[in-house]
């Protein structure tokens, strides 16, 4: 019987400080099959070839190559620990710190875990950085720069996600794509961003999924779901997987609105990530998702106090009817990488997303608007006073939306050296919308129905149309990136690129021309200065070319924008521990814009390219160890967006007397006189003058598992209007946005314990239970308002408030 001709090689790898070094990769050079992977310990296990001469190799991204050949004798166990050296110290690591700091976006993911989160969205952390306001802690969407929540890109393992189309409001929103159990890194680039990003005007988030190296999980549950997550790699190291699903209600924290009733919001999703390493040189992965929100309330009473002191008001509703907002998502999407040698990567993806949106309601309200007493002296202060209305208001709706997006895609990297590369990529994609629109409202003030007619009975905002928009796209870019040490030991890093957009709707191409200037001089003082700027293009998708009314306007073209940003940063040492400080200006021209109105977080488009404008302002930010050994950062930004469109233009007019007839207000109603009002560049519905954030973390330096976070956000009013579709009408200013969020955690088990006696726990790494603290404050932060209009035209403004202060409880656990 003839025994198999091997030997074993085992050992443990380290790195320069005798630190175990996890994930290594060691291999056979003669024989792909022969390869296995360092532990958590270092410790691995290598099967070889006896009798013939062998190369193994020890490869790791951030370490050299070390190799050694040898002749193994038959069933023989050799051991052989290496030490790897770190990739050139001196040059390499500054090199690729440079990089980093030019993308200017990377953001540990880790830190979301111990942010105060009631949405549960890695956008809550995006939230917290420069450049970036969001007024709805219910909402994943966010504004950049005076931007729209349609204005930012995300993208996750290079395959681009959408929001969904129908949702109204924060709290009919479910889980955003990306699963943060699941992510690895995150870059953001708030403007000025690579061509080989697609076109939008504002932004780009772009998520990497983590690649499992060995079994693993984590698991939570609070008083507003739970999530669950498993990853794990075969034996053989060809195949890893990871699986995350979520579960989310937020019936909890719904409780605390003005509209009282019963709420039943929930979320699922399921998603999955899947790596095969075929052979060295190619890879497959595989990335999916199914999800699906579900938001039905049935109200019962609303009471909201609005006004001021002397001239305080009640609103009271009493309702019947019920709201049901349902949307369905797949997602799925296939890579191949090929890489024919170390300096080319070849990738080709094909992805496909369906979304099944409906929202159905039907909701009557009887409504009493009532003045309150404010004078001290009266026993019944801050009571009701008198009645100033009575009404009775229907809305009713039935819209459906269906969405199919199907592409295929190549991406191509050529690295020439460590100072040149080439990258290029081509994208087609088929998108096709079935829109079923029907809605009306109906208002009825003191037994007349607004606006009165005594022929027949007026509904308003009647919409009702049924539409199906076939289309295709196609995208390509090309960018070259290319460093150089200058002869002072200063570096330069220039990024410039180009991309084109070409859409079958409207039969629009466009050329977007991008460049990156960064500039590190060899000072004393560590500082980069970077100038991002280029031409911005977005071509309209659904949203964009369907008016207020629903019909669509196929010519809408792309809107433009053109960016010119300085960046400068600071990394320096404070108290011994490091901090980097941040300066940026903007200025971003728009022109061809399509204007909008937002109503909580619906944006409605006017479907036209009549307005053109602008945003500039300024943003700094200072993160670090303001506590050793714990990362905080505050931001602060200020921001001018105006408009300008011809349709603005308009006329007042006056009554005999002089009078500037409003109505609903003026005795006098008869026009006898007119004046041409062109009010000008007009404050967009994102001009925010002022923003404020800052994370803060902190521990008790006795007990360091026993930690403290603070979220705190500011942001100075948005513009709001009467719901009359007239933008120029629309330059009323909300109340600030001002939100605090505190986060309590005490770490039950520590990663890397010394295991001293055999008990359950033993199997987790790790133990946190959080208490958290919603709206310390207990601040009434406004999100829109609901107008009431009388039958002499007079109309109110109800404030719709969000969320008020709520205590969440959760425990998470690592395995």
């Amino acid at each position: 019987m003839l025994r198999s001709q091997t030997a074993t090689i085992s050992g443990v790898v380290r790195g320069a400080d005798d630190e175990p070094l996890e994930g290594v990769t060691i291999g056979v050079k003669e024989n792909a099959n022969q390869n296995t992977f360092s532990n958590e310990k270092g410790v691995f296990t290598l099967v070889v070839d006896a009798g013939k001469p062998i190369t193994v190799v020890f490869l790791s991204i951030s370490y050299e190559v070390l190799s050694y050949t040898l002749i193994a004798k038959a069933n023989q166990a050799y051991s052989f620990s290496p030490k790897l050296k770190f990739k050139n110290l001196l040059v390499e690591v500054e090199v690729t710190d440079l990089k980093t700091r030019v993308d200017g976006g990377r953001l540990d993911p880790k830190v979301f875990n111990q942010l105060p989160s009631g949405t549960g969205n890695i956008e809550d952390l995006i939230k917290t950085q420069i450049g970036v306001s969001s007024n709805n802690e219910l909402s994943s969407g966010y504004s950049v720069r005076g931007g729209n929540f349609d204005e930012n890109l995300v993208y996750v393992n290079d395959i681009e996600v959408y929001r969904p189309f129908l949702v109204r409001s924060g709290q009919q929103e479910g889980f955003s794509f990306a699963n943060p159990n699941m992510v690895q890194s995150i870059n953001f680039q708030a403007g000025g961003f690579e061509a080989k990003y697609g076109d939008k005007l504002s932004s780009v988030l772009d998520i990497t999924y983590r690649k499992p190296l060995k079994f693993a999980g984590n698991a939570s549950a609070s008083l507003l779901g739970g999530n669950l997550q498993l990853e794990g790699i075969s034996k053989n190291r060809l195949v890893a997987w990871s699986v995350g699903s979520r579960y989310r209600t937020n019936a909890y924290l719904l409780k605390s609105l003005d509209t009282k009733g019963e709420y039943r919001p929930s979320a699922f999703d399921v998603q999955s990530f899947l790596t095969f390493d075929v052979n060295p040189k190619l890879k497959i992965e595989f990335l999916g998702n199914i999800a699906n929100n579900r938001y039905l309330v049935i109200p019962s009473n609303r009471e909201t106090n609005f006004g001021t002191v002397n001239n305080a008001l009640r609103f009271t509703v009493y309702f019947d009817g019920q709201e049901l907002m349902q949307y369905t998502t797949f997602m799925g999407g296939i890579s191949t990488t090929y890489s024919p040698n170390r300096k080319t990567k070849l990738k080709f993806i094909t992805s496909a997303y369906r979304a099944n949106e409906q929202e159905l309601y039907t909701v009557q309200g009887q409504y009493y608007i009532d003045q309150l007493e404010a004078d001290l002296s009266k026993s019944n202060f801050g009571q009701k006073a008198f009645n100033r209305g009575v009404g009775t208001f229907i809305n009713n709706g039935r819209n459906y939306l269906t969405a199919t997006v199907f592409n295929f895609e190549h991406k191509g990297t050529k690295t020439f050296n460590d100072n040149n590369q080439l990258l290029w990529g081509a994208r087609h994609q088929f998108e096709q919308i079935v829109d079923k629109l029907g809605e009306w409202r109906s208002i009825d003030s003191a037994g007349y129905l607004v606006p009165y007619s005594p022929a027949s009975i007026n509904l308003t905002d009647v919409y009702k149309t049924n539409i199906t928009l076939p289309s295709t796209r196609s995208q390509a870019y090309a960018q070259y990136n290319f460093t150089r040490m200058l002869r002072d030991s200063s570096h330069l890093i220039i990024t410039a690129g180009v991309r084109g957009n070409y859409w079958t709707v409207n039969n629009q191409l466009v050329i977007s021309p991008r460049i990156t200037l960064a500039y590190k001089p060899n000072w004393k003082r560590n500082w980069l200065f970077k100038l991002n700027t280029g031409f911005y293009y977005q071509p309209p998708f659904y949203r964009e070319i369907r008016n207020i009314d629903g019909q669509i306007n196929t010519n809408v073209q792309a809107q433009k924008s053109l960016h010119v940003i300085f960046t400068s940063d600071y990394i320096f040492k404070m108290w011994n521990r490091p901090f980097k400080f941040i300066m940026s200006g903007y200025y971003k021209q728009l022109s061809s814009i399509v204007p909008y109105e937002v109503d909580n977080v619906r944006i409605r488009y006017f479907a036209n390219n009549n307005t053109k404008g602008f945003a500039t302002g300024m943003d700094l930010r200072i993160n670090g160890e303001f506590v050793k050994g714990v990362e905080s950062w505050a931001t602060i930004g200020v921001l001018r967006t105006y408009e300008y469109s011809a349709n603005n233009i308009h006329y007042d007019y006056y009554n005999k007397g002089g009078e500037q007839i409003v109505k609903g207000y003026t005795f006098d109603q008869v026009k006898t006189d007119s004046m041409r009002v062109d009010p000008g560049y007009i404050p967009r519905p994102t001009d925010q003058l002022i923003t404020f954030g800052l994370f803060f973390q902190d521990y008790l330096p006795k007990v360091p598992a026993l930690k403290f976070n603070l979220n705190i956000q500011f942001g100075s009013g948005l513009p709001f209007g009467p719901p009359t579709h007239l933008r120029w009408q629309q330059i009323l200013r909300m109340p600030p946005y001002r939100r605090v969020d505190a986060g309590f955690a005490y770490n039950v088990i520590k990663a890397n314990k010394e295991v001293r006696r055999k008990n359950v726990f033993n199997n987790l790494k790790e133990m946190w239970i959080f208490l958290e603290v919603f709206n310390l404050l207990q601040v009434q932060n406004t999100v829109s308002f609901t107008w009431i209009t009388d039958v002499t035209g007079n109309r109110y403004a109800i404030p719709n408030y969000l969320t008020n202060r709520q205590i969440n409880l959760r425990l998470q656990v690592k395995f």
